[in-house]
């Protein structure tokens, strides 16, 4: 079967003296049955192609589910009288939220349930599976208990653009409110006394930028607290662990602003902490310390990895050095509690907690550590600021995700649980272990391997890579990636400049006009897992989406020869097109990532040099397969569909180039967890056909 051959028309474009003549941007008129048609067609030549993979997909699928303990509970999260936990069901797509009373004030040991234990007094807050019936997506945005307990407040999208709808519900009765509110962002927060609730609205470039005021069952109109003018910032809203202030964050990607107000007042007018300056981030936690009402604030200036200060909350400008900058460390974050800080922090590409008393001023911080090389750890939902337990999670590529009480006092970790993974999964029959790769000017790029112990080499081969906004992409256990492993592939995670991983300069350093070393960073990658034997271009296939998408797509065309598939996951492949049109998502609020090429010739030619859906060249190219969703506000689905059109016309072999496009999902994909197990196994029985054709491109799962 042929692929689909969509028209070619010729929409100019026309900046900085430069033409370009663009075939395929008419298929961005979604309500345009053409493109509808076109996309479709497209489906059904993903299925045809992929058809002798769908044993192998079902094969997989059935893994996934076989491996997961369907019917279960998470482990309970005390706040205020009420255990707080999650419940699944075999054959349910979503999520339960349910709570039950504590046993009484010095109960701090959760209680342990059998999950099909009925639970004494239980009570379902929220049941997802209810929200989402008669929708063909469904997403829940937010949900949040009033700090008395008495209301529910949650959003959901079922649509897949993130515009959510806020509902109520009164816990008292089971009752929902008959107040909505339609067109909301993701987040929300209720003021300290459970009268109000703040939430947050985007404006026609999806950019989050006013936070309203929602009085809860008055009828008044919703008052606007707070609207952010410049367009490259979004606002948030939250509460401090105190519940002594409201806090609305304004951030660009490199400056912020934070405004308070008292969270117990309906009526609170907000004041700024500090005023914005431009390229200065930071955020601001409120603590008592000593029995001084203080602001810790980590900031950037003047310290790149950022520096730890504390002010007294009626003058936040008079600041004591805390915690000093350092170049190999880069501070991340401070959680305050009654008698204790958390510092997170990030170093060698991991990230770091510390546990630091306040009780009569600041002690000395002891490091919560684990034993494995790539654990990473963090917070596991502490809503109380007096606890005499702090909640830890803990995980690594072949740790299951463990949930950890630490005992304040006596300093006993007591492990709560430890995710199940049915079957027959042992640990020590995985390796999993760090290399690192020298890039083009010397630098060493960290990479993370995964894979069976006992397989051959050079193995088949999946690298995965990110690289943007300064996310890291930090150790975490996946059931679904065991399929892989099991097949003798190695999973190999390049972290690549423009991620977080080695500090603010590793960010610094892949953004912008130094955007190209991400790509040259993940290349090097590749090079050095073929050079060392771990794998060859013909068994090495690349994962990557969103802004990983459009390192799939530099890639693609920067070093074509290195990979035998690549997989781009609602890829940002025509970069140059959306950042130059200030009415769309991921435009005016990027140009501090990416830069503006409206104003600026040299970020335009520098992003045109990298553009993949304008580098697409007369070539060989490996196996491409494109997914996206036709909701996404995000990226758009026109970008993979016109980077697959102008592939196809131009490549000069024959492998095949794949857009499959989700026709009732956004940015995360399809939803329910069944449907993503399909999806992941979609995924991986391509990866494998692809990587190793003689084992799994057939209609038999040769493992």
């Amino acid at each position: 079967m042929k692929p689909p051959v969509p028209k070619r028309g010729a929409t100019t474009r026309l900046h900085h003296d430069d033409v370009f003549v663009d075939p395929y941007e008419w298929m961005r008129d979604k309500s345009d049955p053409e493109v509808i048609a076109h996309l479709e067609a497209e489906n059904a030549h993903v299925e045809t192609q992929t058809a002798d993979q769908e044993p192998l997909r079902q094969r997989i699928f059935d893994e996934i589910k076989s491996r997961t303990k369907e019917t279960d509970l998470s482990v309970p999260m005390r706040r205020g009288p009420w255990w707080y936990y999650g419940r699944s069901f075999e054959g349910q797509q979503y999520g339960v939220h349910c709570r039950c009373p504590v046993a009484g004030d010095d109960d701090w040991s959760p209680p342990e349930f059998a999950e099909n234990t009925e639970v004494p007094g239980e009570q379902v807050l929220l049941d997802e599976n209810i929200e989402a019936d008669g929708h063909d997506f469904f997403a829940l945005g937010a949900t949040s208990v009033s700090v008395d307990g008495h209301m529910l407040a949650y959003s959901v999208d079922v649509v897949g653009d993130e515009r959510y709808t806020l509902k109520f519900k009164d816990l008292r009765t089971g009752e929902l409110l008959p107040e909505q509110i339609s067109g909301v962002g993701t987040g929300l927060t209720w003021s300290a006394d459970g009268s109000c609730v703040y939430y947050t609205t985007v404006d026609e470039a999806w950019r989050p930028d006013t936070v309203w005021r929602h009085r809860i069952g008055s009828g008044e109109p919703d008052e606007k607290v707070f609207h952010e003018p410049d367009e490259r910032f979004w606002v948030a809203v939250g509460r401090t662990r105190s519940n002594a202030y409201i806090v609305i964050v304004a951030g660009s990607a490199v400056t912020s602003e934070v405004r308070v107000a008292d969270a117990m007042d309906p009526d609170a007018d907000f004041v700024t902490v500090l005023p914005r300056r431009d390229g200065v981030e930071y955020t601001v936690e409120h603590a008592v310390v000593d029995g001084r009402d203080v602001f810790l604030i980590l900031h950037n200036d003047g310290a790149v990895n950022f520096t730890l200060v504390e002010a007294p909350v009626e003058d936040p400008s008079a600041q004591r050095t805390l915690i000093p900058p350092r170049d190999d460390v880069r501070l991340e974050g401070v959680d305050a509690f009654a008698h204790h800080l958390v510092v997170h922090s990030r170093t060698e590409a991991l990230p770091r907690l510390e546990l630091w008393p306040i009780d009569g001023g600041y002690g000395e911080r002891t490091e919560i550590g684990f034993d494995s090389e790539l654990m990473a750890c963090g917070l596991a939902g502490n809503p109380n600021l007096d606890a005499p337990r702090l909640r830890i999670a803990a995980t690594s590529f072949l740790t299951p995700m463990r949930i950890y009480d630490l005992d304040l006092d006596s300093g006993e970790r007591i492990l709560l649980r430890e995710q199940p993974v049915l079957g027959d999964y042992r640990r020590d029959e995985y390796v999993e272990r760090r290399d690192w790769a020298i890039a083009d000017d010397g630098t060493r790029i960290p990479i993370s391997l995964i894979y069976r112990d006992g397989i051959e080499f050079p193995a088949p081969t999946t690298l995965y890579g990110y690289g943007a906004y300064e996310s890291s992409e930090d150790p975490r256990f996946s059931v679904a990636r065991l399929s892989l492993l099991d097949r003798g592939m190695v999973f190999a995670i390049a972290h690549v400049r423009g991620g977080g991983e080695m500090g603010r300069q590793w960010y610094e350093r892949g953004k912008l006009l130094e955007k190209k070393n991400t790509f040259t960073d993940f290349i090097a990658v590749a090079r050095h897992l073929v050079d060392t034997g771990l794998t060859r271009p013909g068994n090495l296939v690349a994962l990557g989406g969103s802004a990983g998408g459009l390192l799939m797509g530099a890639v693609a065309n920067m070093a074509p020869d290195l990979f035998a598939g690549i997989l781009a996951a609602v890829p940002f492949v025509d970069p140059l097109t959306t950042i130059l049109d200030p009415s769309l998502p991921l435009t005016v609020t990027e140009w501090d990532e990416w830069g503006n090429p409206l104003e600026d010739p040299d970020v335009y030619f520098y992003m045109k040099s990298y553009s993949p859906y304008e580098n697409v060249e007369a070539k060989e190219y490996p196996a491409i397969l494109a997914m996206t969703s036709l909701n996404d506000t995000r990226v758009f689905y026109v970008e993979p569909a016109k980077w697959v059109a102008a592939l196809r016309h131009i490549k000069t072999d024959g492998r095949p180039v794949l857009l499959r496009t989700q026709m009732a999902a956004g940015h995360g994909g399809i939803s329910g967890r069944y449907e993503r197990w399909r999806e992941a196994a979609f995924q991986y029985a391509w990866l494998l056909a692809t990587a190793d054709p003689q084992r799994f491109g057939g209609r038999v799962d040769g493992d």
